[in-house]
């Protein structure tokens, strides 16, 4: 454990069985700062700044310059981050080819790995390699991408990402009517088939979105400026957890 630094939040907590996707209460509220969103000429403290402040897992956003057209950051920025906290580093791949570069993310300290189903790759086999490497998975899609192409993969996920605004940059508005009936039939689905994945949304996300999120099946609330960018973090964290 880091020193002075709290463990994991019992929001993480579960137990896997038979290799399969953790088994976890996805109705618990988790706030993940995007750090995306951070000052990243003083990560460390921006790092312990989301972790005291009540923060339950830290979203790291990377971006290729191919599948979005923005460059954020690779597996060494994550390796930086690592030793400043002991929240789960939820890593969001945001890459054409995330099956080449996976290897390198994992030794980097990623605890969950999430990719794109809309990427060049296998995707059942990229979930497969994430699962052998001992970390949790999660499948992603965008707003313009139907809930119809995620379902053969349901059963082998821990989280479910929706993106609620195209992904690429931050700051942009919270795509409401596009994305929230995926989340609902997220929810819905995995009722249905007694699932236990999460269903987190990254984009627009803020203390009046995260209600609307929420009341759609949403758990997982990834957000960026509206943490990072709160004058009190604490009280927005906690604002958001409400």
């Amino acid at each position: 454990m880091v020193e002075g630094i709290r463990p994991h939040s019992v929001a993480e907590a579960g137990k896997r069985e038979d290799n399969g996707p953790v088994m976890s209460d996805c109705n618990t509220r988790i706030i993940a700062p995007s750090l995306l969103a951070a000052d990243w000429s003083k990560v460390g403290e921006e790092v312990r700044r989301a972790t005291e402040a009540g923060a339950d897992w830290l979203h790291l956003d990377v971006m290729d310059g191919h599948f979005v057209d923005n460059v954020s950051f690779g597996p060494q920025f994550v390796a930086a981050v690592r030793p400043h906290t002991n929240l789960t580093l939820d890593t969001h791949l945001m890459m054409t080819r995330p099956d080449h570069y996976l290897d390198r993310f994992v030794k980097a300290g990623s605890d969950r790995i999430t990719v794109h189903v809309e990427a060049d790759h296998d995707v059942a086999a990229t979930l497969g390699r994430i699962r052998a490497a001992g970390l949790q998975c999660g499948l992603a899609l965008n707003p313009a991408t139907s809930f119809e192409v995620v379902k053969p993969f349901l059963d082998r996920i821990d989280l479910l990402l929706v993106m609620t605004v195209v992904p690429g940059f931050g700051g942009q508005a919270f795509m409401e009517a596009e994305t929230m009936p995926k989340v609902a039939a997220a929810r819905a689905y995995r009722e249905e088939h007694g699932l236990s994945y999460h269903i987190e949304v990254d984009g627009g996300i803020d203390q009046r979105t995260v209600a609307i999120a929420a009341s759609h099946g949403a758990n997982v609330m990834v957000a960026g400026t509206a943490l990072y960018g709160a004058v009190d973090m604490a009280a927005a964290v906690a604002a958001m957890r409400e």
